[in-house]
């Protein structure tokens, strides 16, 4: 009840007390009127968020840095009586996602909808919802509330970009001897040929053969353990560094579903080591599953997780969701996670290393790994340009002594350009052994 809606209610009382006491036919006509406007607007408020219908549609709920998450809000009175205003709050957490409106003059059995564009500047998992219904009577005496306690979820993925060239080419990553198990894609490795089967696809068949038998022959593969490649990132609390950042306003978010559609260019990233690493990892992993290479990650945040290896577009989305959320929060260094995990991966895989750190331990990790035969890929970030106040010579110096091809991230540098032009290139000729 409003302070409005009290003194009402206090002038009725002393209205009905005042008619009694003097037995007035005016006096009794202005409480009748007061107690009227009253039990009238109480009960214009109460109906006025009945028979109200409200629902969200969204196209997705998966989104990625840089593109446009829409959604669209529908309001319907299922009553016959209009309504004559009714508000609308939202309370998500995805950054400049305005859902709330007003409507004002709803008509009965009417609908109102209305569609919003919202840019993502940020990974990360946002809820939406929950949802509140406001409106009251003509008066403003009275106001009623109703809360839609559903939620839903919003997974933002980091921002991929497409990598023209990586190198070392794929070609040069390192080799070895085919393993004995029949691969359902297409390797480099063929094991042997057998007899058309339905579904074969018909980029498997070997035509000489056919030729020769005069059947339909197809080819078999054998898993190559060349494409095994894993990522490791770095997510310790004592690497990062970042500088202040503040995700801006889109121009427009809002509009009718009939009106015109504004585009925008894509966020440039924040400036953190984390939101660069991540996006380094994501770029990497998916240039190497396009190219038919099983990828799988290791990271220490809140605990260890591993990412096993896979191949093809599950394994795109299976990476894109798990950088979604990581935040730098590691209480192990990049060296010891290294160490740790560095054991199990025999001389057929290649580790990329993604780091901020400019302690050159993890640089001497990776040339012990490489010593026993696991090639290694080192992805740098400058936390000089993240507002760090460190020297990187030492962990270079590491890194060259370890023949380690290596690629060196700035703040405002692209991606795509970065992880083209090695900071350095030794000599990545297929070593046989």
């Amino acid at each position: 009840m409003s302070s409005r809606a009290f003194t009402l209610l206090i002038g009725t009382i002393v209205a009905w007390i005042f008619a009694f006491n003097s037995g007035r036919e005016l006096a009794f006509n202005l409480a009748y009127l007061l107690t009227g406007v009253l039990g009238l607007s109480y009960i214009w408020s109460w109906f006025s968020t009945r028979f109200v219908q409200i629902n969200r549609y969204t196209r997705a709920r998966r989104s990625q840095v840089g593109e446009f998450f829409e959604e669209t809000l529908e309001v319907r009175n299922l009553g016959r009586l209009p309504k004559l205003w009714l508000e609308l709050r939202d309370y998500s957490t995805v950054p400049f996602h305005d859902v709330s409106q007003v409507i004002n003059g709803l008509p009965g059995r009417g609908t109102q909808r209305w569609q919003i564009r919202t840019l993502c500047q940020r990974r990360g998992y946002y809820r939406l919802g929950p949802l509140s219904l406001h409106s009251g009577d003509p008066l403003g005496l009275f106001s009623v509330t109703q809360v839609l306690d559903y939620t839903g979820g919003l997974v933002v993925y980091p921002a991929v970009y497409d990598l023209a060239s990586f190198r070392p080419p794929v070609a040069d990553l390192a080799g070895g001897e085919a393993l004995s198990r029949r691969a359902q894609y297409l390797t480099t490795n063929v094991s042997g040929i057998r007899e058309y089967a339905p579904g074969d696809s018909f980029n498997r068949i070997h035509w000489l053969s056919s030729a020769r038998t005069g059947r339909l022959m197809t080819k078999e593969f054998e898993l190559d353990p060349s494409a095994d490649v894993w990522i490791f990132l770095d997510l310790f609390a004592g690497a990062e560094s970042m500088l202040p950042w503040q995700p801006t306003r889109p121009e427009m978010t809002i509009f009718a579903l009939a009106g015109r559609r504004k585009r925008q260019e894509a966020p440039s990233l924040p400036p953190s080591t984390t939101e660069y690493a991540v996006t380094a990892a994501a770029s990497i992993a998916r240039y190497f599953l396009l190219r038919n290479r099983a990828v799988g990650m290791v990271w220490h945040g809140e605990s260890r997780q591993l990412l096993q290896t896979d191949r093809g577009e599950r394994q795109i989305r299976k990476t894109l969701e798990a950088l979604a959320v990581v935040e730098a929060v590691g209480r192990v260094p990049f060296a010891e996670l290294l160490a740790t995990d560095g054991v199990r991966l025999n001389r057929n895989t290649t580790i990329l290393a993604i780091s901020a750190d400019p302690n050159p331990t993890w640089a001497r990790s990776l040339r012990e790994m490489r010593r026993r035969g696991v090639n290694s890929i080192a992805v740098v970030l400058d936390g000089t340009t993240f507002g760090r106040h460190a020297r990187y010579d030492e962990l270079f110096h590491e890194l060259s002594l370890s023949d380690t091809p290596t690629y060196k991230i700035q703040q405002g540098d692209a991606i795509d350009q970065a992880l083209s032009n090695p900071a350095r290139t030794p000599d990545w000729s297929p070593r046989r052994r």
